[in-house]
């Protein structure tokens, strides 16, 4: 078997025309240049890569420093990003790694069935993205509680203004999940497929208010114009709230490949 480490970053049908194209698109990435590996009619977007970095010990200590992966993964949706240009794609996820094309073959065997059916089901579609967020002044979190009444103060006035906050408060989240919720339930109506992922921390994000919806949707190409026709202007939605819209993408969210592989098969 070959010891040589090959990065994994697509699987997608194989074509002739479309093999000569990305054999042409052989600047490096990650390693020494992008290379094809085929089976049986798919075939899998690879690069040779360093075992000091993508070796299963290495790799294991490298996924720790996150300024490297996210390195990695600005690489590996770059070069997914290209290959989804040409053609249908299944993006594998971050750091897949085989042992030299028998390797990647195996996988490719192994995983024939789930490839096969995520490429018949992303074949003509994209992916968009969409966030709601409340307003900055509703994202700051529950308002400071009272301060405690001084000498002579009234102790019932202080547990009132406390429950009227905490209710103030609980009305506010309540109204955030529910114009969450009809939201995803008009675009996934318009989608041929929807999933939510964990609301972005604001920690993570230099967007402005607290994130309410994540979510991403299967759009075929040709109903793009509907889907988006369906995303409510800002002047439609109820105050305090902001939506926004990022696509289209390579539809990672609906790609259900094989599970990592550091250093093999």
């Amino acid at each position: 078997m070959s010891d040589e480490l090959l990065y994994v970053y697509a699987v997608l049908r194989t074509g002739p025309p479309l093999l000569a194209a990305l054999e042409a698109d052989t600047g490096p990435v990650l390693g020494a240049g992008l290379r094809l590996v085929g089976h049986d009619g798919l075939t899998a977007v690879v690069e040779p890569v360093s075992a000091a970095d993508f070796d299963e010990g290495p790799l294991r200590a490298r996924l720790e420093d996150l300024d490297w992966l996210a390195g990695v993964a600005r690489a590996h949706h770059g070069v997914v990003a290209r290959v989804g240009r040409r053609a249908t794609t299944v993006p594998l996820r971050l750091a897949t790694v085989c042992r030299g094309p028998e390797g990647v073959r195996r996988m490719l065997d192994e995983a024939r069935e789930p490839l096969t059916h995520a490429l018949r089901r992303l074949t003509g579609t994209e992916e968009w993205g969409v966030k709601l967020y409340t307003g900055p002044a509703a994202a700051d979190g529950p308002p400071a509680p009272p301060a405690p009444p001084a000498a002579g103060g009234s102790g019932r006035d202080y547990l009132r203004t406390r429950i009227e906050a905490r209710r103030a408060r609980d009305d506010r989240d309540d109204r955030a999940r529910q114009t969450a919720r009809t939201l995803h339930q008009d675009l996934a109506a318009r989608a041929s497929g929807a999933v939510t992922h964990p609301p972005q921390h604001r920690a993570l994000s230099s967007a402005p208010g607290r994130n309410v919806l994540n979510a991403a949707y299967l759009v075929p190409t040709a109903d793009r114009q509907a889907f988006l026709d369906g995303v409510p202007h800002a002047d439609a939605l109820p105050t305090g709230f902001r939506i926004e819209v990022t696509g289209p993408w390579v539809p990672y969210s609906f790609a259900h490949g094989p599970a990592d592989a550091a250093g093999a098969p």
